[in-house]
């Protein structure tokens, strides 16, 4: 039985990869627990940065909000690159256990991973505190929550791009965000689809937060990776030639540094 899909009469079929949605249902099947356990010490990288972000909101001190989002996003790249490295190894069938992932991606991604992370925690950091500020001020509209989801939207549609780069290739930060934006344009129908999905995800965690907190031990951020890369990997895979290069540099290992 699947975590949300019945398989029954698929586990003794061949393990060839499946397409389309039977392709989610076979990695989620295979591979939630894994992704669930490594949730755990992802979360953990958050911790910073919701510290930091608090005291800056708490003291509506935007000289603080600044540090506390590049620091906070710096700490939680660790956990980002990690969970992205493991997906997108899964995505190509690299049974690496979801531990020995994690510290290889810390040990080989954490710089590639620093500026992605440290503008994800100011921007997102930015919005919280906007947006906290203009909910005391009781300026908060629909026309407010759609300029943040749009801004999200745009901001999500270079990210998912970018952390496939930096946990895939060594390279400068410039050559990543050019690469981002030629992918944009070549192919922006799965892509837009997967940022869609990511920031609807987020959007209706927070309209209806306190209660979807108890959520985030569960999915955690495991859950929306998982599905926003696999709308879009066959495209990344095809752009970047990922699992051609890595066939190309580790003869007979399907993972990066294998």
């Amino acid at each position: 039985m699947g975590l949300f899909f019945p398989m029954e009469g698929e586990r003794h079929e061949s393990d060839a990869r499946r397409v389309g949605f039977a392709r989610y249902r076979q990695v989620l099947e295979r591979d939630w627990k894994e992704l669930l356990l490594l949730d755990l010490p992802v979360l953990g990288t958050f911790l910073p940065a919701l510290l930091l972000v608090s005291f800056a909101v708490l003291n509506k001190s935007v000289l603080a909000l600044i540090p506390a989002g590049l620091v906070g996003g710096a700490f939680a790249s660790l956990g980002i690159g990690a969970m992205v490295d493991f997906v997108l190894r899964r995505m190509r069938d690299d049974l690496i256990w979801c531990m020995a992932s994690f510290k290889k991606s810390l040990r080989q991604n954490w710089k590639a991973g620093l500026l992605p992370g440290a503008l994800e925690g100011l921007f997102v950091s930015s919005l919280i505190y906007a947006g906290v500020m203009m909910l005391r001020a009781g300026t908060f509209t629909l026309l407010t929550a759609g300029i943040f989801a749009l801004a999200g939207l745009v901001f999500t549609l270079i990210l998912r791009v970018w952390w496939a780069q930096a946990v895939l290739f060594e390279q400068s930060a410039l050559a990543s965000l050019k690469n981002c934006l030629l992918f944009l344009l070549r192919r922006p129908k799965k892509l837009l689809l997967s940022a869609l999905v990511e920031v609807l995800w987020w959007g209706v965690a927070a309209l209806f937060m306190p209660y979807t907190a108890f959520l985030v031990p569960v999915f955690g951020i495991w859950y929306i990776t998982l599905t926003g890369v696999l709308i879009v990997y066959d495209d990344l895979n095809d752009a970047f030639r990922i699992e051609e290069q890595i066939a190309a540099r580790f003869p007979g290992a399907s993972g990066k540094g294998a």
